[in-house]
């Protein structure tokens, strides 16, 4: 079982409630609540319903709020971090598979 240390260095671990995750990033609850509805992230929930994010969550929602900031609609800022990412796992996949 890992121990609370450990899950707290774990960048994928649910640690923050929506509240928190506002908080921190400066935006409102209702902007997190779009990102999931854009399917950009998907808090995990705890017993008893709440949402809850990780520190990955929290980088790509402040990717969202950044763009958003600049402009760019959310619904397309969602779209273009999720293809950017994608991108980025494709190109590691390509790099591991030449040097294997």
């Amino acid at each position: 079982m890992a121990q609370p240390d450990d899950m707290l260095d774990d960048e994928d671990y649910p640690a923050y409630t929506m509240g928190r995750a506002a908080e921190i990033l400066g935006c409102s609850q209702d902007f997190l609540r779009r990102l999931g509805d854009a399917k950009l992230i998907d808090p995990q929930r705890s017993s008893g319903g709440h949402r809850r994010y990780s520190r990955y969550q929290l980088r790509l929602a402040a990717r969202a709020r950044e763009m958003c900031d600049q402009g760019t609609d959310i619904a397309s800022a969602c779209r273009i971090i999720i293809l950017e990412d994608q991108l980025e796992e494709a190109l590691r996949r390509n790099e591991r598979h030449q040097q294997g």
